[in-house]
């Protein structure tokens, strides 16, 4: 069987909190593991989009709203679709740890290291659709 999550993946996340919410696949586990018996992944997504910019807009209401907010969260296959995109964006190994998660403060660490990664490829202008809120 072809496997279809794979690292730099673009999901749909389509249950809990995140639903409707886009995000990489930062690591598969296609096979589990001991405390997790199922098909699952750990994914870094976006919470909150980048707002609408005008051309008429002062440079700080710019800065203020590029501005997005990301998640990291271990998730199962069955509540994630995946999309025919994919993003090269290299993540840290420690990053990929289901460990690094339990932690608070190494999460918020990742968060913000996310966050920052997401900001600068959007103001590079790559990925755009990645960045766009879903509409549906």
């Amino acid at each position: 069987m072809v496997k279809i999550m794979k690292q730099g993946k673009v999901v749909l996340v389509l249950n809990g909190r995140y639903a409707g919410r886009k995000a990489i696949v930062m690591k598969n586990l296609d096979d589990g593991t001991a405390e997790r018996p199922y098909g699952h992944a750990i994914v870094a997504g976006i919470d909150r989009y980048p707002r609408k910019i005008v051309k008429k807009m002062s440079k700080d209401k710019i800065k203020k709203r590029n501005k997005l907010k990301a998640f990291v969260k271990v998730m199962n296959y069955n509540h994630l679709m995946p999309t025919r995109y994919t993003v090269d964006m290299p993540f840290e190994k420690q990053a990929q740890h289901v460990k690094t998660l339990r932690d608070p403060m190494k999460r918020k660490k990742l968060r913000y290291q996310i966050k920052s990664k997401f900001e600068e490829r959007y103001r590079s202008g790559k990925n755009r659709w990645f960045f766009q809120k879903l509409r549906f």
